[in-house]
């Protein structure tokens, strides 16, 4: 794809204003005060959801469904689409039955538009014996007659005869210092600690994606996706923006929640963890700026704000056999695409608030890959829930998940998420003993709130439950026989994707 600037002129260089004999050098421009600071798309899922930005690249396209208010569609990663099909029952802790949500771009290997995607290198191919993106260059003339005091130039006279005259800045002008809290600012912090991820499975397959620092013992955080297909004896590597690359393994990954663990072999001494921001405090309108490699360009800054808060996503790879994995999520404009999968969503300040995991997309593809791009609908993982992730996958490698201990219904509804008759695989739909059973739910009841929180479908309310450790006390709103009721409830636990 080219950025060509077609169809406009370059305007012409001004004429050069007559040289002074012994003209005395212009004053340096002045100094900013310095300082400093540290996708797939998704199977439909009720009402439509959004594919996640996974790893770069992905050969299928995104086939996303617009899920309405509050309602939670399959996210394709920061390389999936948006929308997850609909299904008969879900556990209330994990996994759903049917098929789920795809991840909107590569990762996993899945056949369809989601995270799966075959692999290749992280930069695009040349194309038109040009390369993969040609940056068009833009000349404007600076006319400097009337501007005195701060702006230093240089004439210079070109000596092809053509009479072109190109303008400099003195030295001093060059001296930038950028002041804490800029974009600029906070990128170059944030920068250094950032990876980009390559996968690659046994059979060749895979993807590249994002991830950052977590801790100086070398531990890097990224999506579930992203890793999937090194999981299983395949290759792992990671890349920082100076060139340094090692090789990783995987930690631990959690398929529900979409967070993975990786580490690196022989971790430098010199890494520097990203400073953990509080999700819960984020407020719609605040700044974002996210950090990954979109399309195999690596180390790319895009900004925007928080559009919406508690955001239900689903998302999976599309293929027969995902499982979808459900969030309650950060919505973005800065613009994500795949590859930008678990990389980093920053405030203003530099601190991480969420990572990059889903897009809603477009079914047009883009960059000749057949995968969609940004279209200014991102989603992230909290960060309060992705570091309780990480910290379990640290210590014991394997995720924890709460639950209420029953089956509800993934079919499209905006009435609440209602408690099937019957569970996954002819298992009861209350769990004898648990939770919900406890509280006295039975099937058929419609689950419309947990806390204060609406729930408008079975994802979403699985989303809301994974907010949760096992052990906390949530009150739930439920209907039976056309009559409200309140009960209080404590969570139970489950280990394991499985």
């Amino acid at each position: 794809m080219s950025t060509e600037n077609e169809g406009n002129a370059v305007p012409p260089a001004p004429s050069a204003p007559p040289v002074p004999v012994a003209s005395p050098a212009a004053s340096p421009q002045g100094s900013a005060p310095d300082g400093g600071a540290p996708t797939t798309p998704l199977p439909p899922v009720p009402q439509g959801a959004p594919a996640a930005p996974e790893q770069y690249p992905a050969p299928a396209a995104h086939h996303p469904a617009g899920p309405p208010h509050g309602a939670p569609g399959p996210t394709p990663d920061a390389d999936q689409p948006y929308g997850a099909p609909a299904a008969s029952a879900a556990d209330g802790s994990w996994p759903p039955p049917t098929a789920t949500p795809a991840y909107g771009d590569g990762g996993s290997g899945g056949a369809g538009a989601g995270w799966g995607a075959s692999y290749q290198q992280p930069a695009p191919k040349p194309r038109n014996g040009r390369g993969g993106l040609i940056a068009a260059v833009l000349v404007a003339a600076l006319v400097a007659g009337g501007l005195g005091g701060g702006i230093g130039y240089t004439l210079a006279r070109g000596s092809d005869g053509s009479g072109s005259t190109t303008v400099s800045a003195s030295d001093g002008a060059s001296q930038i210092k950028r002041a804490p809290g800029t974009i600029a600012n906070v990128a170059a912090k944030a920068l250094p600690s950032t990876v980009t991820i390559e996968a690659e499975s046994t059979s060749g397959e895979g993807g590249t994606g994002t991830g950052f620092v977590f801790d100086t013992q070398g531990h890097i955080v990224t999506n579930n996706h992203v890793v999937a297909d090194a999981v299983d004896g395949g290759k792992l590597s990671a890349t920082f923006p100076n060139g340094r690359k090692y090789d990783a393994e995987v930690v631990g990954h959690a398929q529900g929640y979409d967070v993975a663990v990786i580490k690196l072999k022989n971790a430098p001494s010199d890494l520097k963890p990203l400073a953990l921001g509080d999700s819960d405090k984020v407020a719609v309108g605040d700044e974002t700026i996210a950090i990954g490699a979109p399309f195999g360009l690596s180390n790319t800054v895009t900004t925007g704000i928080i559009s919406a808060k508690n955001r239900p996503v689903a998302s999976s790879d599309g293929s027969a056999s995902s499982k979808a994995s459900y969030m309650s999520a950060l919505q973005t404009d800065a613009s994500i695409n795949p590859g930008n999968s678990g990389g980093p969503l920053l405030n203003a300040s530099g601190a991480v608030i969420g990572i990059n995991s889903a897009i809603q997309s477009s079914s047009s593809g883009g960059f000749g890959s057949g995968q969609s791009g940004s279209i200014g609908l991102g989603f992230a993982i909290p960060i309060n829930q992705a570091k309780y992730v990480a910290q379990q996958l640290i210590r014991t490698g394997k995720p924890v998940y709460a639950k209420i201990g029953a089956s509800v219904s993934l079919e499209e509804s905006t009435a609440g998420a209602k408690i099937t008759d019957q569970g996954a695989s002819g298992a009861a739909a209350v769990e004898s003993g648990g939770p919900a059973d406890r509280a006295g739910l039975k099937p058929g009841d419609v689950i419309t709130k947990l806390d204060d929180h609406v729930i408008d479908s079975g994802p979403t309310l699985i989303g809301e439950i994974w907010t949760h450790k096992p052990g906390d006390k949530v009150t739930i709103t439920y209907k039976r026989g056309g009559q409200e009721h309140t009960v209080d409830l404590t969570l139970g636990s489950r280990a394991g994707d499985s």
